[in-house]
């Protein structure tokens, strides 16, 4: 046997993940006996002499050595029971791989002639898994995207679909145990974006000419573009297409699966290459012959348990029909091995995998394979040659002339320089190129001939060398061959020969060789190690003076390895061999040193991961180290023989079948893609051929693949229920007699197994629905959580077949669990959030809630479709959920002051999420909410109405009436609370009617009240304010004046907006009163203000025209008036007479317009005030002109209405009062009176106006 430290395996072939079956007897704890001979036993335990029997007596002593250690323990040190239980560790591994060695021939035979099962084309094909590193890149490249730092141009709307996504989904912990279980892949990803987007572009508005489809698409594009990051699309297609593990999920050739199963079991490469070459698996007649060996021996197997009538204890039929099933077993695979042409070995496996540039998992080592030909093999060499002297010339003077000449085979020649006789000496190197691994060189010594007639110079002698690469590299003296009856016979060279290794010659030298297909003969030939390429390698073994090899092998698949002696071969000293399918190569040196470095250098062309080691008594033994049951050793193959020729009828097939598939779904699982549990067309096909060649019952299959899968579901792996439910009911069918394999014998074995899955799945399903948030993260994988529903269904069933089970029991079981699942949501709430039991603030409350609302709408979104048949359970489940919140939730608001009003958020918060879920709304927590938050409401609305009155009466008290806004510092503030406590009761969204219409009623009275009192202080300011102004043309409209009528403009403004009800809810014949008395009152005020200052501004004028009173024709002031005026105007420059009051009576109102159209806001009011304005004043003067109808005007007196006249009808024409006013009666009249006038006076007295007209002219001085 091979020591352990020759079959360490070092390279990783072995699956890291693969559980090892754990021994649960020291004696027989490997037993491998037939299924039906080990059921048939019953308590016996007898054992039969299949080939793995032999290591049991050594596990037997082994046990024994142990329990006499244990006795000598007592006395003992602790060292030697660490060694004990060392060894029996090791002893352990060594049985168990010896089971998975047994099994891998099984499995070999059932890829290598398979004749019952095909692999699978219509699986469906899995999504690769997403890793913890492209999890983090996602994040970043979804951050990097929010943060600007990307060139995708996306609106808002986008922008904020991909922050929720980020947030609520990339960044979640569920995320992470999804990734972290392998069961998540970008495929998962990308559906819940599209769910998340769906949802939220159905909400968005429809817009002309441009479909809701097509933002879908448009925002999933941009999507792909975020999680491809800066990988085009062609780089992730042509990537995408390159994936190393991509063969996993296709049709596999034979050599594939061979490597798959050889990793699934543990197998080592040289262990497979031993055992398909024992097995013959390439010889398809010797495969066919040993599944009729097969076959033959489970019908003696059959017939000796009908005679002996030794059949399982059954629960369902009787002994008879049990034989008969066993027998029409082995009838059907005889019957389908017949159908079988005999040309063709099998079924063929046409379909391969090339190797991959990035390096596949499986490597196609078939027919397909490229075959080297002599001309790929190409070898290059440099020689230097150096002569450097000659010894023992005799015969020739000393003076002389000699030289040398050098020349490879083939090749050119070259010569040295000449010398002298006496010192025969040159230092001279000649270089050549040559192909030949074996070249040789030819060196000559001549003189120079002295006759006449010679032709040709004298040879004095030659050398012939075979240098190699491996040969010394410094000068020596070589002898001479001389010619007959020379002198010289002691002549000799000092040369030196270099030949430099080519890069692609690895190693090099004579070595024996006998193979199977190439070196046929055990003969020493010259080999050279020749790399082809980056992955070819080729043993070369030539000829001399050849440049192209006489035969070669290439390396690919070989498996190097020390081995002893052979018996029978003459040469060599120590051996090695090269091992592959069907092909065994023997080759040996005469050192051990020479032996070490072929090894090594072929180990590295072959990229094998087993490393040899050297023969055990170079090495010792390691303890810890386990060694295999084989060995490369041609003298030391019993293990080999015993694992071939193990009858398989003699061997539990059912036990051995169970670890075949835990060990491959356990491979499965921790391959690149998510399978949930699916195993790959290649791993479904050698399954079932296993268990149709070998007679594994598929009751028995599906209750090992079950067991498997609940462990796996268990252990936090995410596993698709379709896969349990499938399983289930075909094991539930056939232990109640249904036939789904055509099998009508139940084992009571078969029926305590399916009664212990059960009732293990029925707490399984329990669990699963109870933490289905965290089963089942974001709904994933899709329809998960319903299929667990549908298989929770099938297991209540009372006889699990054909009677269905009550509604009312099944939403029994699931009011249950959702009960048990608010719980432990509500517990993982708490502890995501950080919250400490009794806690008081309110931020945490407000926190806490908005989890209990995302918590409740991500279940709505991704869960509530598979409850979709028991809504009022998942109602149920949210009640009981918020319930929980509730406590917390009373005891943050109990803890707040009285005269807090910071909780209203979280109110708003709640009531919005409640009230748009139609579930929901009105129910147990909704209503408890409102009785919560009623005292509230009413208590701020309370104070609020105190806090305004006393404000409005501080205010105006102390109002200095500077304009802010639309108003008055008061009056802004008064609004301002009035409209954001009415916002407020509107944003509370009050969901009963009754006590959100009298909230609504209450604030618009409120309203009412307070603008009323500020409409009255207000008027009463402004009275006042106008009591204080001068009567003259010195009058200034007050800027306080301004701003109060602008408070009561703003109040009529605002008034429909805080005083009236919604349309439709003025019903009420006491209030739709009330309401217009408030408007009619803000009217009249509004008017009152406008008339006072009007009636202010019309009173200057009235004292002009008093002024110009007293010019009155026949009056006494009149006379002295116009003699002072003329008498002055002798000796000094008097002003035109009228000029100084018209102009003071125009700049007053000029400026009074400018005043009012800048500081008052409402257009309206001005248009109010300049209409009546114009109206008091044209009116005056009219009046003032029919008093005096019999009287002439004045000259000074024409002068000043002319020019107040016409300036002001201009100027309150670009103030925008309108033409019908402007050209009313009033001013026609005015307008004809001071024409007939100004055209008397220029009767009489010519140009003594001035220039002064009626007529419209630009001279006119402003």
């Amino acid at each position: 046997m091979l020591d352990p430290s020759s079959s360490d395996d070092t390279g990783g072939e072995s699956d890291p993940e693969v559980a090892r079956e754990p021994a649960t007897k020291a004696d027989g704890s490997f037993s491998l006996k037939s299924g039906a001979e080990s059921r048939a036993d019953g308590s016996r335990q007898r054992q039969h002499t299949a080939p793995l029997k032999q290591g049991q007596p050594a596990a037997a002593a082994a046990a024994g050595d142990g329990h006499s250690a244990h006795q000598n323990l007592r006395g003992g040190s602790t060292g030697e029971e660490e060694e004990r239980r060392e060894r029996e560790r090791v002893q352990r591994e060594e049985e168990e791989h010896k089971v998975q060695l047994q099994i891998y021939v099984f499995v070999l035979r059932c890829i290598a002639y398979p004749f019952n099962a095909k692999q699978p084309t219509d699986m469906a094909r899995r999504q690769q898994k997403v890793h913890k590193q492209q999890l983090q890149a996602a994040r970043e490249r979804f951050q990097a995207f929010l943060n600007g730092e990307t060139q995708i141009a996306a609106d808002e709307a986008f922008c904020n679909a991909v922050r929720s996504y980020c947030e609520g989904f990339l960044k979640s912990e569920r995320v992470c145990r999804m990734v972290q279980s392998g069961s998540c892949s970008a495929n998962d990803f990308r559906e819940v974006f599209k769910k998340n987007i769906e949802r939220r572009v159905r909400s968005l508005p429809e817009m002309d000419g441009l479909s809701k489809e097509t933002v879908l698409s448009s925002w999933l594009a941009k999507y792909d573009a975020i999680y491809g990051g800066d990988e085009d699309a062609w780089r992730r297609q042509r990537r995408g297409g390159q994936r190393p593990h991509l063969g996993a999920e296709l049709i596999l050739s034979k050599e594939q699966l061979y490597e798959m199963f050889r990793l699934v079991l543990g197998v080592r490469k040289f262990e497979h290459q031993l055992l398909y070459n024992a097995c013959q698996l390439d010889n398809a007649d010797e495969q066919a012959a040993q599944i009729r060996r097969e076959l033959d021996g489970r019908l003696q197997l059959v017939e000796r348990i009908a005679k002996e009538r030794r059949c399982p204890e059954l629960a369902s039929g009787d002994a008879e029909l049990y034989v008969e099933e066993l027998r029409s077993s082995v009838n059907l695979l005889m019957a389908n091995l017949e159908s079988l042409p005999v040309s063709k070995g099998g079924a063929d496996f046409k379909q391969k995998l090339k190797r991959s540039s990035a390096g596949g998992t499986f490597l196609d080592l078939g027919d397909d394979v490229d075959v080297l030909s002599k001309a790929d093999v190409s070898l290059s060499f440099a020689l230097e040659v150096v002569i450097v002297e000659v010894q023992g010339l005799k015969s020739l003077a000393p003076n002389r002339i000699v030289y040398c000449t050098m020349e490879v085979e083939g090749g050119e020649k070259l010569q040295t320089d000449q010398a002298e006789a006496s010192r025969p000496q040159w230092a001279t190197q000649g270089d050549f190129v040559t192909t030949h691994p074996l070249p040789c060189v030819k060196v000559k010594l001549f003189t120079e001939s002295t006759g006449v007639l010679a032709l040709e110079d004298k040879e004095l002698g030659r050398v012939l060398l075979k240098p190699t690469a491996n040969g010394p590299k410094q000068a020596h003296f070589q002898p001479m061959q001389v010619p007959k009856n020379s002198q010289d016979v002691e002549l000799r060279i000092k040369l030196a020969v270099r030949m430099d290794k080519p890069p692609n010659m690895k190693h090099s030298g004579y070595l024996y060789a006998l193979g199977h297909r190439v070196w046929k003969r055990w003969k020493r030939r010259y080999f050279v190690l020749v790399q082809v390429s980056q992955y070819t390698f080729a043993m070369c073994s030539y000829r001399e003076k050849k440049p192209e090899p006489q035969e070669l092998m290439q390396l690919e698949g070989y498996t190097v390895d020390y081995c002893r002696p052979q018996p029978g071969l003459q040469g060599g000293a120590v051996f090695f061999n090269a091992l592959r399918e069907g092909d065994l190569v023997v080759f040996a040196c005469d050192d051990e040193q020479d032996r070490l470095l072929w090894v090594q250098a072929l180990c590295r062309a072959t990229g094998q991961s087993y490393k040899p080691a050297p023969p055990p008594h170079a090495n010792r033994r390691k303890a810890d180290t386990p060694s295999s049951p084989i060995s490369l050793d041609l003298c030391e193959r019993q293990g080999v023989e015993e694992l071939v020729s193990a009858s398989p009828c003699r061997l539990d097939h059912t036990r051995l079948f169970g670890i075949l598939q835990k060990q491959t779904l356990r491979h499965r699982m921790n391959d690149s893609f998510s399978c949930l549990g699916w195993f790959s067309p290649g791993q479904v096909f050698v399954l079932d051929e296993y268990c149709a060649r070998y007679g594994v019952g598929g009751c028995q299959r599906h209750l090992s693949y079950l067991k498997e899968l609940m462990d796996l579901s268990e252990n936090n792996t995410l596993v698709d229920p379709t896969l349990l439910h499938y399983s289930y009911a075909f094991c539930a069918s056939h232990v109640h007699g249904n036939r789904p394999d055509g099998t009508g014998t139940v084992t009571l074995e078969e029926k305590e197994q399916f009664q212990a899955v059960r009732t293990r799945l029925m707490r399984l399903l329990d669990n699963h629905i109870t933490h289905f948030r965290y089963c089942f993260p974001f709904g994933r994988p899709d329809g998960a959580l319903k299929a667990t529903l549908s298989l929770l269904e099938r297991v209540l069933m009372k006889d699990v077949v054909s009677t269905p089970l009550g509604s009312e029991e099944m939403k029994k079981v699931l009011r249950r669990c959702l009960e048990k699942a608010a719980a432990v949501n509500y517990g993982q709430l708490l502890e995501f959030a950080n919250w400490k039991a009794g806690a008081k603030r309110l931020e945490d409350a407000v926190r806490l809630a908005e989890l209990v609302v995302e918590v409740l709408q991500q279940n709505d979104e991704h869960h509530a479709e598979a409850f979709s048949l028991w809504p009022e359970l998942m109602r149920e489940h949210a009640e009981h959920f918020l319930a929980l919140y509730r406590l917390d939730l009373d005891l943050a608001l109990e803890a707040q002051p009285v005269d807090s009003w910071s909780s209203f958020p979280l109110f708003q918060l709640l009531n919005g999420f409640l009230a748009a879920d139609a579930q929901l709304c009105d129910g147990p927590f909704h209503k408890h909410l409102q009785d919560a938050f009623v005292p509230l409401v009413v208590r701020y609305v309370d104070l609020m109405e105190s806090s305004i009155a006393q404000s409005v009466h501080r205010g105006f008290q102390q109002e200095t009436w500077h304009s802010v806004k639309n108003g008055s510092a008061t009056s802004e503030d008064l609004f301002w609370k009035l409209n954001a406590l009415q916002m407020l009761a509107l944003e509370l969204d009050w969901p009963e009617p009754a006590f959100a219409e009298h909230l609504q009623r209450r604030l618009k009275l409120m309203a009412s009240d307070m603008t009323e009192a500020c409409v009255k202080r207000t008027k009463s300011a402004f009275d006042a304010q106008l009591q204080k102004v001068s009567k003259w043309t010195e009058l200034r409209v007050p800027l306080c004046a301004c701003t109060m009528l602008n408070v009561v403009a703003d109040a009529k403004r605002r008034c429909p907006e805080l005083c009236a009800l919604d349309t439709g809810q003025e019903t009420d014949t006491q209030w739709q009163h009330y309401h217009s008395k408030i408007d009619v009152l803000i009217d009249d005020a509004f008017q009152d203000m406008i008339s006072a200052l009007v009636a202010k501004l019309g009173a200057v004028l009235d004292a002009v025209l008093s002024k110009l009173s007293r010019y009155d024709e026949g009056t006494l002031l009149s006379s002295i008036l116009s003699f002072t005026v003329k008498a002055a105007a002798k000796y000094v420059e008097v002003p035109k007479s009228g000029t100084d009051l018209a102009d003071a009576y125009v700049t007053f109102v000029r400026q009074n317009q400018d005043i009012l159209r800048e500081r008052i806001g409402d257009e309206l009011c001005i248009e109010k005030i300049f209409d009546q304005w114009y109206s008091v004043s044209t009116k005056a003067v009219c009046v003032w002109l029919e008093d005096r109808l019999d009287l002439q005007l004045h000259v000074y007196q024409l002068k000043s209405l002319i020019k107040m006249v016409k300036k002001g009808y201009r100027d309150f024409r670009l103030q925008g009062v309108a033409d019908g006013t402007l050209n009313g009666k009033s001013y026609v009249t005015v307008y004809n009176r001071l024409t007939v006038e100004e055209a008397t006076l220029a009767v009489k007295a010519g140009d003594a106006l001035d220039g002064v007209s009626m007529r419209d002219s630009d001279q006119d001085d402003d």
